[in-house]
């Protein structure tokens, strides 16, 4: 027997149900997403060798064909290349290895990220045990939360795959990595994945640690002393073979230079992060042994001096651009601008001037696709890089940081500032 509702439950009960009907329909446009992906995919690989080529390419044709369509997904969707990777593999697998997921997500019994989590297992199950796999394990697709399938998806792969778990392992363990992510208000989050024992072992030593240091006077929770123990072994500890002995971590920033003095509190910026609040900014000057003087317009905030004013392709020129660029300059491209190769964008070899308004740092993918690939760019005044995709497709990236080039007069300011201070100035 149904219990009776109020008629204020049956109007929230309405609203959870037309919810749940949009969400049901997300889930149909996610999987026209991936249908419209792999058929782009598929005749991209079409027409991949009637393509028109740079003669002096490196790359085969299906290697410029994949790097373009990736590309320009990215580019398109504005997400990471290697997120559009993902999106191309996952869409493939909807199309070919899964398709009953493919059916179910068109159904909107599923959303996509459990489709991805029954993408994600799949892809290491052999095909002969793909069937079997997706039919276990789709009824629990509708019912369970992603977290939970992954957890069922994981038992079941162990028993319907015929490696064993060591084999696959070693194989993993290849794939281990680790990164940074940006959060608000200058946090930032440290990933690494590794194998399990490591993770563990890492978290419990921090954690004992954490507990050893509590006590009566201790005012942090465990959670926050577990994670100061971790960041400091990091910054300051030496493994065992002696790896980071009298090595500290170390950042750039730039500090406006009222900011410095303690008459502003201008936020300062962090290399590779962005804004850090005032005090972090003045605390890592003051700890620094020896780091980048960069002073900045207190009220503009464009840069007034990075070493010398007068213009050369010498080491100040390139700190002027890593400080302009800070990251790759292909749209969308996030890797930092100090592992970056500082290219020509109109080419040497074609006239092209060593000059900051003819420069900009490119990762080495990025760079290898303006050289392999049907991609084109221009360089606008303000360092501002317009790219044509091989399709004919425009995408303008915008440096990170506003600052004048070395050699270009200073804003005028409305009132006097102090002298700039010398550039061996003790800080």
């Amino acid at each position: 027997m149904t219990p009776s509702v109020s008629t204020a439950q049956a109007q929230l009960g309405s609203r959870f149900d037309a919810i749940s009907a949009l969400d049901r329909s997300l889930a149909r446009g996610f999987a026209q997403r991936a249908e419209m992906i792999d058929e782009a995919r598929r005749f991209s690989e079409a027409t991949a060798a009637n393509a028109p080529r740079n003669t002096s390419a490196r790359w085969d044709p299906a290697e410029i064909a994949r790097r373009e369509f990736s590309s320009e997904l990215a580019c398109t969707l504005h997400i990471p290349e290697p997120t559009a990777v993902s999106l191309i593999a996952e869409s493939q697998a909807l199309a070919d290895d899964l398709p009953a997921t493919r059916a179910a997500l068109e159904a909107g019994e599923i959303s996509y990220r459990h489709a991805q989590v029954l993408i994600g297992q799949a892809w290491s199950v052999p095909t002969e045990a793909l069937a079997a796999f997706e039919e276990a394990l789709l009824p629990a697709a509708r019912t369970l939360t992603a977290a939970k399938l992954k957890h069922k998806a994981r038992v079941l792969r162990e028993r319907l795959h015929p490696e064993s778990i060591t084999a696959r392992r070693e194989k993993s363990f290849r794939d281990r990595t680790s990164w940074v992510q940006a959060e608000p208000d200058g946090m930032a989050t440290l990933s690494v994945t590794t194998s399990a024992d490591i993770v563990h072992s890492i978290f419990s030593r921090a954690n004992d640690f954490a507990r050893g240091l509590q006590g009566p006077g201790e005012t942090r929770t465990l959670t926050q002393v577990r994670t100061d123990v971790i960041s400091d072994l990091l910054v300051d500890g030496v493994t065992p073979s002696g790896v980071g002995k009298g090595v500290r971590a170390t950042v750039q920033i730039t500090v406006p230079v009222m900011t410095l003095l303690g008459h502003s509190e201008e936020p300062g910026y962090l290399e590779g992060y962005g804004p850090i609040d005032p005090d972090t900014a003045r605390d890592l000057a003051s700890r620094a042994s020896s780091f980048t003087r960069i002073l900045v317009h207190p009220e503009t905030g464009v840069v007034l001096s990075v070493g010398r004013t007068r213009y050369k392709v010498t080491k100040e020129m390139r700190r002027f651009l890593r400080l302009r660029d800070e990251t790759c300059r292909f749209a969308g491209c996030n890797q930092p601008a100090r592992t970056a190769d500082l290219d020509h964008t109109h080419e040497w070899q074609d006239g092209g001037r060593t000059a900051h308004d003819n420069l900009a740092h490119l990762c080495p993918g990025c760079h290898a696709l303006k050289s392999e690939t049907g991609w084109t760019v221009k360089q606008e005044p303000g360092g501002i890089l317009t790219w044509h995709s091989p399709t004919g497709r425009e995408f303008v990236t915008e440096p990170s940081t506003p600052i004048a080039p070395p050699g270009s007069a200073a804003p005028r300011t409305s009132r006097p500032d102090r002298p700039p201070l010398p550039d061996d100035a003790p800080f």
